[in-house]
């Protein structure tokens, strides 16, 4: 019986290092080690590189941007891959899409996430104990403020 972990273990390792199970975290000594998500969502393979997984996880926010929710400390890059859809929308439509504003508000719960602009994390505390509402305005404002040369959303 004492070879059987050995032989599970052994196993373990060969189906990560060919990709056959899926990751939902980054590696344990990367700079975004403490962003995770859930792998229900995200189909991550184990034998991606960092930098191949955070781009898989920034196309399937641009893609379907609600799943979003289900990261926690986003990088700055998929925080930014979430601004640029706010943008679009804003671009697109008369309304914001206060849903998708909610979901940056809800990750900067964490102090563990990187802010993706200097000053968001101010801006969004500064709004902590108002209606969610006012919180989606006042971010907005924030990042309507920012210059565009920074890809950040304009006020319309």
């Amino acid at each position: 019986m004492p070879l059987m972990p050995v032989v599970l273990d052994l196993l373990s390792r060969a189906s990560h290092a060919l990709g056959f199970e899926t990751l939902d975290r980054f590696p344990r000594n990367h700079l975004h080690a403490r962003t995770h998500w859930d792998r229900a969502y995200f189909d991550i393979a184990s034998d991606l590189k960092p930098e191949a997984i955070e781009r898989s996880l920034c196309d399937s926010i641009a893609n379907t941007p609600s799943i979003f929710a289900h990261i926690a400390n986003p990088t700055p890059a998929m925080q930014r891959t979430l601004l640029g859809v706010i943008d679009t929308r804003l671009r697109r439509s008369c309304g914001a899409p206060s849903d998708l504003v909610l979901l940056l508000i809800e990750a900067y719960r964490s102090p563990y996430t990187m802010e993706a602009r200097p000053g968001l994390r101010t801006a969004i505390e500064a709004s902590a104990g108002q209606e969610p509402r006012e919180r989606v305005h006042a971010t907005l404002a924030f990042l309507g403020a920012m210059p565009a040369a920074f890809d950040v959303i304009e006020a319309s």
